[in-house]
Order: C-alpha cells, then structure tokens, then sequence
C-alpha cells in the first residue's frame, strides 16, 4: 500500500489517481500522556489493508494536498557519510568537511534532526541564512513499525513499516550536523509510504535529485555502506525505535547549494517522486 497524509488531517491509501480516505477507521485521540512514536503509524503497522479499505470515500489525487505522511516522528535519524562517493566529495570539499576527515560511518555515529524541521512535499523549503551555504542531500528513509531494541540486523526487517522520499537539508559549516540540519523545513518527507511488502529489496534501488531540471544527485542504495538492515542494528544499539521513528540512510555524492526560486525534482525508484521549491530566506 501506498499510505499518504493530506489536507493537514487526513490519512489516506493512494490507488491509482485517488485516494481513499482511510481516517475514520483510525483512533486520532490517544490519551495523554501521548505514547512514544507516531500514534497513527503505530496503528497501521498492525491493521488490516481490507478492513482499511472498507467503505472508504475516493478523491481525485490531484484535488489534495499532500503533507508529511509521518505527522509526529519520535525521532529523525541520519546516517551521515554512508556512501563512499559522498565520502570522498566531502573530503576534498572545505565547506563540507570544515577540515575534518571523513573516514567509516561507525566512527562518526549517527545523528538526530529536530521534528520540527518536518515538512512534506507540498509545503516549500525556506533557508535559514542568506550568507550560508545550503545544500540538497536525497536519501531512502525507513519508516519503523513497531518497537525495536537491540534489534539484530538478521531480524530488522521485520521492524520496518516501509520506506519514503527524504530530503536532509543541510547548512554548511562547523557546528554538529544535528543542529545545522533542524532548521525548520529541513527535513522533507513524502509523498507517500511504501509499506514494506511493495519493496522486496531496498537496498537496490536507484535515487536521484534534480535541480531545475539538471540532474545533481545519481546512485543506487546498492552503493550505501551501511545497508538498511545494518542500519537499523546500528541505530537500535543506541536508541529504541518506535513506530513512526525514521532513518535516513544517508546521501550520494552530489551534493551542492540550493538557493530561492530553485525547484527539486525527487525520485526513489519503487517508492516515489515529488517536487519541492525553494522558497525566501526565513525571516
């Protein structure tokens, strides 16, 4: 299934151009106080795509908007160097590298974004500083399903929920990269998930970003270093998972600025494509 959230309160399974508007069948008023996680994802994670399904009124997909399909993510985590070409341009780049070395993901750890920083296909990117670089990063993001601790990569399949488009927005410079990534709408997400059992192997899968028009970012998830199983054993090590939680698993080489008036054409095969602009340094 493809599960999208629209109209700022809505959640909805994509067939085709409609979308069936699954809400109803979803308990939106956990009691306070609220359990760790996305309340939303935790419930879909464990329904029945028929009974979802049943008696749900269809729109036409062009008629909605489409939001952040994850509302309240518990955490954001990046993977910050996991493709060796990303690694590579990163050290021969000062403004990346900021004199630092890059050397195996293990080494630097994995980092959170603020939730805050969540935006979804249909809202537009606004840079934090006019006099600082900002930089476009595409990623597969795994949508976890259900609690994990210390999950062993053999087993960590069975924690996803699916997968989605991510965008890790990024402010060149010194600071940790946990808060130069979680300026508000840094974090892009959408248009959709994927539920697992549409992406039999996610660690094969072409990604590629665009900006007006020119193709700045190409790969294959083949080429992460970490897999999406090792992944979830890595960042299971140190954090629990919740449903809702979300991996980003990292980005390719080609990386670059992005700047006002830009538009981002997004793509991950088998999961989605979407289309963002670049709007006004925030004021």
């Amino acid at each position: 299934m493809k599960i999208c959230r629209f109209n700022s309160n809505r959640v909805g399974v994509i067939e085709g151009d409609t979308v069936k508007d699954i809400t109803n069948k979803l308990d939106l008023n956990p009691t306070w106080p609220l359990p760790p996680g996305d309340w939303v994802v935790s419930q879909l994670a464990a329904a029945n795509s028929s009974d979802l399904l049943a008696g749900a009124k269809s729109l036409p997909l062009s008629d909605i908007r489409l939001d952040s399909p994850i509302a309240n993510p518990g955490k954001i985590i990046g993977a910050p160097i996991n493709y060796k070409a990303h690694i590579d341009e990163a050290n021969a780049d000062r403004e990346i590298n900021q004199g630092k070395t890059y050397t195996q993901l293990d080494e630097y750890g994995l980092f959170l974004k603020a939730g805050s920083s969540l935006i979804g296909p249909s809202e537009v990117i606004r840079p934090r500083f006019a006099d600082r670089r900002t930089d476009h990063e595409v990623e597969l993001a795994i949508v976890i399903g259900k609690t994990a601790n210390r999950v062993s990569r053999e087993n960590a399949f069975d924690y996803i929920y699916g997968y989605t488009v991510g965008l890790d927005i990024t402010v060149r410079g010194k600071e940790f990269p946990g808060f130069r990534k979680s300026p508000d709408t840094y974090s892009v997400l959408g248009p959709w998930i994927v539920t697992a059992d549409e992406i039999p192997d996610p660690d094969a899968l072409d990604l590629w970003l665009s900006v007006n028009g020119q193709i700045k970012q190409k790969s294959n998830t083949r080429m992460m270093i970490f897999g999406v199983a090792r992944l979830i054993e890595y960042a299971s090590s140190f954090y629990t998972l919740h449903p809702g939680d979300v991996i980003m698993t990292g980005t390719p080489e080609g990386v670059g600025p992005i700047v006002p008036g830009d538009t981002l054409d997004v793509e991950v095969e088998r999961v989605g494509k979407l289309a963002i602009k670049v709007g006004e340094v925030t004021a």
